[in-house]
């Protein structure tokens, strides 16, 4: 018996050092250091934290179940972890104006490690853009895309765009509307960006974006078959693409005539701005056209409900047709003047957006340790703002799941601007926000004025926390008579 106690206390001993050791992993995992008192909340597991309850989907157009729960447990801001950061999440419309203000001071641009990865080329993450970067994106994002650009020529691009695709699709028995809008997006985006030809070019670039996009938020798991490793490899293959093209078109640039598109500036500005570079080129093509799909889920759920709200349709087109009528040629593009008429329409966008959150988070890192509202938010640690919690405040907008596009009628913009924030806050709100709107509006004129339509299979929701659609909303097409 003696010597048997002999021989096991060694095993005793390293099992005792062990669980004293898991026990203290634990405990500071669960409790971080924080100069001051943190937001309530749980870290959830070590390493994982609460990633699988946030991915849990929901099955309503309501905030996704992680924020929910959590905010009714803990109140508007609490603190998690997902895949091993630390984050603290924000449902207060207060505190996340006051991030907003913060951009360049106290906070910064921020990815998940998982999204990081997704925008990692040749080793490096570029997912941060402060100071002169930031304001070079704006500027050459607003150039080809924002308001001077869309009166003077992309209104009518736009027009005669989406008369093409939605043609196709009236000539097809049905079309799964997310991927065929993602497509229309993407290709005309790829256009704009440096004249991409879906029809003459050997490489489909918006079935790669597709593909990237599918596996976006989806487990990082990169193992052969996955959505995500599917995700990267999409990446790589799109990067390769946009290397070569930039290449090919700085090397033409000393023969070639300008053709004054984004890349055009871009490979021009090389030469005056230090930070760029041909790689960093290559990035942006590959961020801002991704980006561009984005109100690729409020547009498919708009077909949802206009099925499920006809007096909308009806007042849409009433809308529109009594524009068309006032016009001496019915078949001229659409001004500028008359999209800023579109006052339903535009009403109709505004509640889509509201009920989509295509961007249901916004995410930031504190650079030193941030103080609000009696809280310590530490250096280094992720801010996950949700902007979806105002647009589904019942505080704010009555009934806030309804669909109720008359809620906006003789709001003013500042009250609009205030209340509505589906392209972020602050210096960094989407500098595509209002061609994002212009494009919703043109589509939605030439649905209701050339086409009718109705659902023919699909239209189930969920929020995990991205807005999905089940297999998908099947719509079939026809011109009017």
């Amino acid at each position: 018996m003696e010597s048997q106690s002999i021989m096991w206390s060694p095993g005793l001993a390293i099992a005792a050092v062990v669980v004293i050791g898991l026990t203290h992993l634990i405990y500071r995992w669960r409790n971080p250091k924080c100069n001051g008192v943190l937001p309530p909340g749980s870290m959830g597991f070590p390493l994982i934290g609460e990633t699988i309850q946030l991915i849990a989907p929901g099955y309503t157009l309501d905030l996704p179940p992680f924020i929910k729960k959590r905010v009714h447990k803990y109140g508007p801001i609490f603190r998690t972890s997902l895949l091993g950061r630390s984050i603290v999440v924000t449902a207060d419309p207060e505190i996340n104006s006051f991030i907003y203000s913060q951009e360049g001071k106290t906070v910064e641009l921020w990815y998940l490690d998982s999204i990081s990865k997704v925008f990692k080329q040749d080793g490096e993450a570029r997912t941060t853009a402060g100071g002169v970067i930031h304001k070079y994106l704006r500027s050459i994002t607003l150039n080809h895309f924002g308001s001077e650009s869309l009166k003077a020529k992309l209104l009518a691009d736009i027009q005669r765009y989406v008369d093409k695709v939605l043609v196709q699709w009236s000539n097809q028995p049905s079309v799964e509307v997310q991927r065929g809008t993602l497509a229309m997006l993407y290709d005309f985006n790829a256009d704009i960006m440096f004249g991409y030809d879906m029809e003459k070019s050997n490489e489909n670039i918006s079935e790669s974006l597709i593909t990237l996009a599918d596996g976006f938020m989806a487990f990082p798991l990169n193992i052969p078959g996955t959505k995500y490793n599917k995700c990267l490899k999409a990446q790589k293959k799109l990067v390769n693409m946009f290397k070569a093209l930039v290449k090919e078109r700085r090397q033409a640039a000393a023969t070639a005539a300008a053709r004054g598109d984004f890349l055009d500036q871009a490979l021009r500005d090389i030469e005056n701005e230090q930070f760029l570079t041909e790689e960093f080129v290559v990035n942006l093509l590959f961020g801002i056209l991704f980006a561009s799909g984005s109100v690729s889920g409020s547009l498919t759920l708009m077909f949802k409900l206009l099925a499920e709200n006809p007096s909308v349709v009806q007042e849409l087109t009433a809308e529109h047709e009594a524009f068309l009528k006032q016009r001496k040629d019915p078949e001229s593009p659409i001004t500028w003047e008359e999209y800023k008429s579109m006052t339903f329409t535009l009403q109709v966008i505004y509640e889509t957006l509201r009920l989509s959150n295509a961007l249901p988070f916004l995410l930031r890192r504190t650079v030193k340790d941030v103080n609000i509202k009696g809280y310590t938010i530490p250096a280094g640690w992720t801010l996950m703002v949700a902007n979806s919690a105002l647009h589904l405040n019942p505080g704010t907008h009555k009934d806030p799941l309804d669909f109720n596009p008359w809620r906006w009628k003789d709001q003013d913009q500042y009250s609009i601007s205030k209340n509505l924030q589906p392209f972020g806050g602050g210096t960094r709100q989407c500098a595509g926000a209002d061609y994002s709107r212009v494009f919703m509006a043109i589509f939605l004129h030439t649905l209701v004025t050339k086409y009718s339509w109705k659902k023919v299979k699909g239209g189930d929701i969920s929020r995990s926390p991205i807005l999905k659609f089940g297999d998908g909303i099947h719509v079939s097409f026809s011109a009017k008579a």
